[in-house]
């Protein structure tokens, strides 16, 4: 799917803030993402067009951004955070316990698309860990029991 002529026009007032356009690509990735949830090859190279970048240039950036979702992923994104710190806390006993929750593995999205459950390397809340977003919405010292709260079984 090619960006409409108004995900155009919020790019380049958005490039319009800075020297080099391609400072902007970042900004460009999370316009395209909020209104499509995830960006696409298309939407990379109409992006990087509207930039003045290369496609290759774009996904480099796309691609190292792990907010940045290049395939598409389910209504809400599930960041368990898989540091050291919340590892030793028992984020891998957590993870397992969202995939049977959820019924899905690592990287997958629930049969009714409401989540991706995907690893983040940190949080920056290792003093709270073990850490998880869902959304936008951040979780702090996690246990099972608090993780059964968050994703109460459905009936």
């Amino acid at each position: 799917m090619a960006l409409s002529e108004a995900e155009r026009e919020a790019i380049r007032e958005e490039a319009a803030h800075y020297r080099d356009k391609s400072a902007a690509s970042i900004e460009a990735l999370k316009i395209v993402q909020q209104r499509h949830g995830w960006v696409s090859d298309e939407h990379i190279k109409d992006i990087a067009e509207v930039l003045g970048m290369s496609p290759d240039q774009l996904d480099g950036v796309a691609t190292f951004y792990n907010l940045i979702y290049r395939r598409p992923v389910g209504k809400k994104v599930i960041h368990y955070c898989n540091s050291v710190s919340c590892w030793i806390l028992g984020a891998e006993e957590l993870r397992e316990q969202m995939e049977k929750r959820l019924r899905i593995k690592l990287g997958e999205t629930t049969q009714d698309g409401e989540y991706t459950l995907l690893p983040i390397v940190c949080l920056g809340a290792c003093h709270r860990a073990p850490v998880m977003m869902v959304g936008d919405e951040t979780y702090f010292e996690i246990d099972p029991a608090r993780l059964d709260a968050i994703f109460p079984v459905k009936t």
